[in-house]
């Protein structure tokens, strides 16, 4: 069974880019082709519409980019039917080759915490919520991190904690001094330890447990590399929260590896900004999708050592 950070490097590799794209739904944003066709539409409706644009993102992306991060909440929000639209994508997503990172940010202690993982990092078929990776949340300590790290290796599958977020409010608590450091300091610690306890057999650095470490903090983001030399990047606040290209370099090493940068907004509703609102618009919503990925992956290529793979 391949290690997951193994799997990681080789799509990355394949592909020579980091772009991770989101897929994060909202009823208002949908394209005018996929709005359902009722004023008020049931959460059924929108699960159904959820799915056709989940799977037609999908199906732009999966030539260009190595994986895709679905966010959980848009679907849970919904009931059964946006959980079962969920679960139709992820394996929608993984039938065509994507690496699937379920964006869930789940935790607990104990047998919840376990269950949490079997749910998400389980058995290939096991339940149709099985990804390749799965954020999670450290803050009850590191006993809530074993049972998903222990899950995950067991099937090849991966996690990504939580350690310096983008959203502007993070720092409250991250950013406390406790023993001479920041918290978000002594989280990244305990999660490069995991990494360095999880590494493949390939001759990259990495393990099967990485970090969340946003675009918006680019100083941290750098230095933390620097901390955390077994751990890859999950990078978000690129596009749409502010962050450019050149805010995620230090997120990579010198081959471009280390690091996978996400953009959903920006993306995902491309049809319905500048430069691509003009060029596409509601019709041609997937073909924005594909101009707006490409760019990102050209602006990746040129602004950080991605342009190495």
């Amino acid at each position: 069974m391949n290690n997951f950070a193994d799997r990681l490097v080789s799509a990355i590799q394949r592909c020579k880019t980091p772009t991770l794209v989101g897929i994060d739904p909202r009823l208002s944003n949908l394209p005018q082709p996929l709005q359902p066709q009722t004023s008020t539409p049931s959460p059924t409706e929108i699960a159904d519409a959820y799915l056709a644009f989940g799977k037609g993102i999908v199906d732009v992306v999966a030539p260009l980019v190595p994986a895709v991060k679905p966010q959980a909440a848009f679907f849970e929000q919904l009931g059964p039917c946006g959980m079962n639209a969920l679960g139709k994508i992820i394996q929608y997503a993984r039938g065509k080759g994507l690496i699937v990172i379920t964006d869930g940010k789940r935790n607990d202690i104990g047998s919840t915490a376990t269950a949490y993982a079997h749910g998400f990092l389980g058995p290939e078929g096991s339940t149709q919520f099985i990804s390749d990776c799965l954020t999670v949340s450290p803050y009850l300590g590191e006993d809530s991190l074993e049972p998903f790290v222990d899950v995950a290796n067991e099937n090849g599958n991966g996690i990504f904690v939580l350690v310096k977020t983008s959203n502007p409010g993070g720092g409250r608590f991250q950013d406390l001094i406790a023993d001479g450091k920041p918290v978000y300091h002594h989280v990244a610690d305990l999660v490069n330890e995991l990494a360095s306890n999880t590494r493949g057999n390939s001759s990259h650095p990495y393990g099967a447990v990485g970090a969340v470490v946003g675009a918006t903090y680019p100083e941290q983001l750098a230095a933390l590399r620097e901390a955390m030399p077994n751990t890859f990047f999950l990078v978000p606040g690129f596009g749409a929260q502010g962050g450019g290209a050149a805010d995620t370099a230090g997120g990579f090493d010198e081959n471009g590896l280390g690091a996978i940068i996400n953009s959903s907004r920006g993306i995902i509703f491309a049809h319905a900004r500048e430069p691509y609102a003009d060029r596409f618009g509601d019709q041609r919503w997937q073909q924005a999708v594909e101009a707006a990925t490409l760019d990102m992956i050209a602006a990746l290529a040129a602004d950080t050592p991605a342009g190495n793979l």
